[in-house]
């Protein structure tokens, strides 16, 4: 049974979260009515977003910047860091907030565009999709002949993140024939480096953030990228959107209307290529 002391502990708590709540998310009219949009991307998420000196960088920080200019307003870009789910993510900067009373974003962007996830979170409404993420690799020309299958990991080295969904699939091809081949690093930024230095035959991760890399260390000619079908339960294919909360969908569909503008007129697809990434459009649900 709970003691006196500590129900009223959690009523003072209460009291305390709902007197420096952060301001709501603002649906539509508001939003043009201030004159700004406030815009969440995660952070350490390159090619899409991280911090930037002096400005945040990559795709997602580009594409928020465009829908700003789209509807008219100007852009606060807030940069956050990625929680244990996107559940909470959503719940941090969308409709719950932080206890120092931070005003809640807007829009959250780089959100998986998926029916279930949707439906476990009734407080948010998603956006248009923008991007299809897939996974792929990558395969140094000198070292590997050919990469057409799983079964051309025989004898090779692959890098990949620890725990990312290149490394499920990996470890569980085949019945993880090739779990040895596989050398684990905290981050792909990490696997990515230790790659390009000779230290594994193979990369693995998404196919944008692979080829940002290669871009930027100019190494795509040596450097084949390729999506390989590996069966299995791990999605190698996924929408990837906006959120909004749930009582603001007005502003979701007009997010949407900006998000297809700009791919019709090849300004998503250049935002793209500005960081060496295909663009690729997505699939819906």
């Amino acid at each position: 049974m709970t003691s006196p002391f500590r129900r009223g502990l959690a009523a003072a708590f209460a009291c305390l979260t709902v007197a420096v709540g952060p301001a709501a998310a603002r649906p539509f009219d508001e939003v043009v009515a201030s004159g700004v949009l406030r815009v969440a991307v995660y952070d350490d998420n390159a090619p899409f977003s991280e911090a930037g000196k002096p400005t945040p960088r990559g795709i997602d920080a580009d594409l928020a910047q465009a829908i700003a200019d789209r509807l008219k307003v100007k852009l606060d870009l807030r940069v956050v860091d990625a929680g244990e789910n996107v559940d909470g993510d959503f719940r941090l900067n969308l409709w719950r907030g932080d206890l120092a009373g931070t005003p809640l974003a807007d829009l959250m962007l780089h959100v998986p565009h998926d029916r279930v996830l949707a439906t476990r979170n009734e407080q948010i409404f998603l956006t248009t999709p923008y991007f299809e993420q897939r996974l792929a690799f990558a395969y140094r020309r000198d070292k590997v002949e050919g990469f057409e299958g799983v079964r051309d990991l025989e004898g090779h080295t692959v890098a990949v993140e620890g725990t990312s969904a290149s490394d499920s699939l990996l470890m569980n091809a085949e019945g993880g024939r090739y779990r040895g081949n596989v050398k684990h690093y905290r981050s792909f930024g990490e696997a990515a480096k230790a790659y390009l230095a000779g230290e594994a035959d193979i990369l693995g991760g998404t196919r944008a953030a692979i080829e940002a890399v290669l871009a930027a260390a100019d190494a795509r000619e040596a450097n084949p990228v390729v999506e390989l079908p590996v069966p299995g339960l791990v999605r190698t294919r996924w929408d990837l959107g906006g959120a909004v909360r749930s009582d603001s969908r007005d502003l979701a569909y007009a997010v949407g209307d900006a998000l297809s503008a700009l791919a019709t007129e090849g300004r998503l697809k250049a935002i793209c290529e500005n960081y060496g990434v295909t663009y690729t459009a997505p699939q819906g649900y």
